[in-house]
């Protein structure tokens, strides 16, 4: 039988220290712990659920290798991560709006070139599903190699949505992102160049990823108990008993969002249409 694993961050805040801002949200740590227990009823074992001052770099990137020493071929690693998203600087020309998107951990943004490269340790055909409820976080995974298409893609900016639905997004503030690149910018280039260009990494994994946004869109905390990506995400899912596909629930998502946030759905490593086909967290 095949093994399931999975890996949960959630960050109401940060360290002030390094961003200059608490940026503070309210429910994050909910989402990472909804998460957690879908994944245990769906038969997954939690390597672990990193909350706010938990969630690090180094905690992070010491999870996903032991998952990947853990997992085999036809194996599954589920990972979500809900808090702020950001930018930095592309520095190794493998993004064509030139910006490299990140996860806001407690201690420090985790660039998506690091992402992407944990990935490459994984070994052939383990399955890895990653929701990311943050603001420009439609292709936080990296590789492009399948890509959603449509109008729902396009829907900008709804202002006639109710301003409390919008008060609060998950993306840090430029101000803040200015001045944590302008403060760790050597630590920023130097994860950049020690990492090859996209187009120069072998994945071997089939990498699936349902995002709460777009790159260029931000993700709302919600009004309720969770991000309105994850709220939504677990309103089509009843539970478990959602039918369909990876495919059909990211459309039926997207449907339910308001028009300014536009999930994605994306494929890397492998990009099998059978795994795109699944039942949502199945082993």
């Amino acid at each position: 039988m095949p093994k399931g694993l999975s890996l949960h961050i959630g960050v109401n805040e940060i360290d002030e220290a390094r961003y200059g801002t608490k940026a503070q949200l309210k429910n994050p740590e909910n989402d990472a712990l909804a998460m957690t227990d879908l994944a245990k009823s769906g038969g997954y074992t939690p390597l672990a659920t990193l909350l706010t001052h938990d969630a690090t770099s180094e905690k992070l990137t010491a999870a996903l290798k032991e998952a990947a020493t853990q997992l085999a071929s036809g194996d599954i690693f589920l990972l979500t991560y809900a808090g702020h998203g950001a930018q930095v600087p592309d520095k190794n020309g493998d993004e064509p709006d030139g910006s490299d998107e990140t996860w806001v951990l407690y201690d420090r943004q985790f660039v998506d070139d690091e992402l992407h490269a944990l990935f490459g340790t994984f070994a052939d055909d383990v399955r890895v599903v990653l929701l990311s409820d943050s603001c420009h976080s439609g292709t936080v995974a990296r590789d492009l190699s399948f890509f959603l298409n449509g109008p729902e893609l396009e829907r900008g900016f709804d202002t006639s949505e109710p301003a409390e639905v919008r008060a609060r997004v998950r993306a840090l503030p430029q101000d803040a992102q200015f001045r944590n690149y302008q403060r760790d910018q050597e630590l920023y280039d130097e994860i950049q160049r020690s990492v090859p260009p996209r187009e120069l990494q072998d994945i071997k994994a089939d990498v699936l990823q349902i995002s709460g946004c777009q790159d260029n869109q931000t993700s709302s905390d919600g009004v309720g108990p969770h991000g309105l990506f994850t709220e939504t995400l677990l309103k089509i899912w009843k539970n478990g008993a959602f039918k369909g596909s990876y495919a059909t629930l990211r459309r039926q998502v997207a449907k339910a969002m308001p028009l300014y946030q536009s999930p994605n759905l994306f494929q890397s490593g492998r990009a099998t249409r059978s795994f795109r086909a699944q039942a949502p967290f199945s082993i």
